[in-house]
């Protein structure tokens, strides 16, 4: 083990070359305006035939990087460009006027302190879905319906009455009757299973949560909003008041969700082994077109090595999401796994409604439904796309982040570049961009009952440090890495079985590491083997 003052030996200076690209403006998925050499080579809408301009539509799966290579290196194109989109200047009400859009930092991060039961934390400005550039293009629609299996959803809640579904075969028929004959009686706003009857009303309030992230009413001077300002929420009951339900009622649920023809499943639960039956109610639901989005657990496990359900099952119309904490770390509670839980979304000290009101929860279960959002956003904007082309417009576009890489198979959810269709640039800002040196701590394997150690850790002349872990295991929550500066001053934490990461970044060249653990259970501990700096 190391103890006191680490002067670092600079290594050779070695950058990670990362694709770097152009701003992304707002345009038309796999539309561009394309000019072409002569009217022998036309093929499109036309714009101006005289001047052989055309509008040309390709796969909307397809990157706009990778089209716009495509065609403007097609011998017959002098040039091609997106089919931008423009709005007024000024006189657009961009973001919300919902009056506590403030508590939202998964949906705007403005560095803003956040309270909820991981505690009091600073957040980082930017570590967010960028939601608002991207309600310049899209804000949701009531066309798309969202299943939210769960505890149900307070639907008279009213911030949420208006984006909750209604059937109007059931409002209009005989009570006690199958009127549209789907297995629920009077469902008139979605099912319960949990209780046996078509009144799905949340009491536990997890439920009602997860849908006011995805689908709060926005833009109406009310609360909050969800990701979608618009959409239709159908709510689907199998988790009882104490927030457990059985395998038969998740199948169930599943199963009418399908029948009710929704786009989207957002399931914030999971526990139980394979289940053969339930992997085939969630084939049907993709043969049925429908994306599966599912938490990853909050267990801080390695979903690779060790499966969790549902979010696990091996269909391509599934979703698993991990969570970050409003620092954008990932949160000492999350699962991950580099192979099989595919994103990460907002999770930490999340603010949404309850049964009591507005209350700040977290989870993996609060990031299931800021992906659900985002994927609601992109059906808003084309009805007519596969549940495989939203999803993978969905990985394709997530950013990058240095405490993501390894844990999840894309990064971070972002619906700006999601809606446009681009990549998301690299991040200078990023640990996993910066120089780094070849310093080497260690804690004891494992680590003793009731251990604190400082580590001091300095690059001479650095701006700002990031500490490198190739391995990183601490009874979560219990045991952790307090990371400051070299006046005292807090910039974040670490905590439980994170494997491979980079910690928060620290203002100045020195970074000061205090390890404490309890006295019950000692993980492997950690291991540095490098500090990445500017």
């Amino acid at each position: 083990m190391t103890h006191g003052r680490i002067i670092g030996v600079l290594a050779t200076l070695t950058f990670i070359a990362t694709p770097a690209f152009a701003k992304a403006f707002p345009a038309v998925p796999g539309e561009y305006v394309v000019k072409f050499k002569s009217s022998a080579a036309v093929s499109g809408r036309v714009i101006n035939a005289k001047e052989n301009l055309f509008l040309v539509r390709r796969p909307v799966i397809e990157l706009q990087q990778s089209a716009l290579q495509t065609l403007n290196g097609t011998p017959a194109v002098e040039y091609a460009e997106p089919n931008y989109i423009y709005r007024v200047r000024g006189g657009a009400n961009v973001l919300p006027n919902d009056v506590d859009l403030g508590a939202l930092w998964g949906l705007m991060n403005n560095g803003q302190m956040t309270t909820g039961d991981m505690g009091s934390i600073q957040g980082k400005a930017g570590m967010d879905i960028d939601a608002a550039r991207a309600w310049q293009i899209e804000t949701g629609s009531k066309d798309v319906l969202v299943a939210v299996i769960d505890t149900g959803v307070n639907w008279s809640h009213p911030d949420l009455i208006d984006n909750i579904f209604t059937n109007e075969a059931e409002l209009n028929g005989t009570t006690g009757v199958d009127d549209d004959q789907n297995g629920c009686v009077d469902d008139v706003h979605g099912c319960d299973f949990a209780q046996k009857d078509g009144d799905p009303m949340d009491v536990y309030g997890h439920g009602t949560h997860v849908s006011g992230t995805i689908g709060a009413t926005g833009n109406n001077a009310t609360g909050i909003t969800g990701v979608a300002w618009n959409v239709k929420i159908l709510p689907v009951r199998f988790l009882s008041d104490d927030g457990s339900g059985t395998l038969e009622d998740a199948i169930k649920s599943i199963d009418y969700a399908t029948s009710m023809k929704v786009r989207i499943m957002s399931n914030s639960w999971g526990g139980g082994g394979f289940s053969q039956a339930l992997l085939d109610s969630i084939v049907k639901a993709k043969d049925a077109g429908i994306l599966f989005i599912a938490a990853a657990g909050n267990s801080s496990n390695d979903n690779d090595a060790v499966p969790e359900y549902p979010c696990n099952y091996q269909v391509d119309n599934v979703i698993s999401v991990a969570a970050i904490d409003p620092t954008g770390a990932l949160a000492n509670f999350s699962s991950f796994g580099k192979n099989t839980v595919h994103i990460a979304a907002p999770g930490g000290n999340i603010s949404s409604y309850t049964m009591k009101g507005l209350e700040s929860w977290s989870g993996t279960s609060m990031a299931t439904p800021h992906v659900s959002g985002v994927a609601a956003l992109l059906f808003s904007q084309d009805k007519d796309q596969s549940y495989i082309t939203v999803k993978n417009r969905l990985l394709a576009s997530a950013r990058p982040t240095a405490a993501l890489r390894g844990r999840v198979a894309s990064g971070l959810v972002n619906a700006y570049f999601a809606l446009t269709n681009t990549v998301a640039p690299s991040d200078p800002g990023e640990p996993y961009n910066w120089a780094k040196t070849t310093d080497v701590v260690t804690t004891p394997h494992p680590y003793t009952d009731k251990f604190k150690q400082d580590y001091v850790l300095t690059v001479p002349g650095a701006k700002k440090v990031s500490v490198y872990f190739s391995k990183f295991e601490t009874e979560a929550t219990y045991d952790k890495v307090v990371f400051k500066d070299a006046s005292g001053h807090v910039f974040g934490e670490l905590s439980g079985k994170i494997g491979e990461t980079f910690s928060p970044v620290v203002d100045g060249d020195t970074v000061i590491m205090t390890f404490t653990s309890d006295d019950s259970v000692s993980a492997y501990g950690f291991d540095v083997s490098g500090i990445a700096y500017q």
